[in-house]
């Protein structure tokens, strides 16, 4: 998650607390909240993204260091990182099939 995520989580428990013990809301801050959300999944996906495509090259740049006969490259890393990269980029599909659902399913309302 990033930091502006964070503060904007952070930012609505807070409103929701002071709502809670009935003070009144900084509206300043409710509204920078709602205005960091604004294309935030977005921004989300992308980084999704960027980081499942990071995984993949650091699996490959190790798969190919121990082919080449690095000795700071176990076996086990090796593994390990292809896995993660490869478990990374079946959720990135799996998301990808999931958004795909949901805008047919959203094309196909009756307005």
């Amino acid at each position: 998650m990033s930091v502006a995520g964070i503060q904007s989580a952070l930012q609505q428990m807070q409103a929701v607390q002071t709502q809670a013990t009935g003070q009144v809301a900084n509206p300043k801050a409710i509204a920078a909240g709602n205005a960091v959300e604004k294309g935030s999944f977005a921004n989300e996906l992308q980084s999704s993204i960027n980081r499942i495509n990071e995984l993949q090259q650091a699996s490959a740049s190790q798969r190919t260091a121990f082919q080449l006969g690095d000795p700071s490259v176990s076996l086990n890393d090796v593994m390990v990182d292809a896995q993660k990269a490869g478990i990374a980029f079946e959720m990135g599909v799996q998301v990808r099939n999931r958004l795909v659902n949901a805008y047919k399913e959203i094309m196909n309302m009756n307005v």
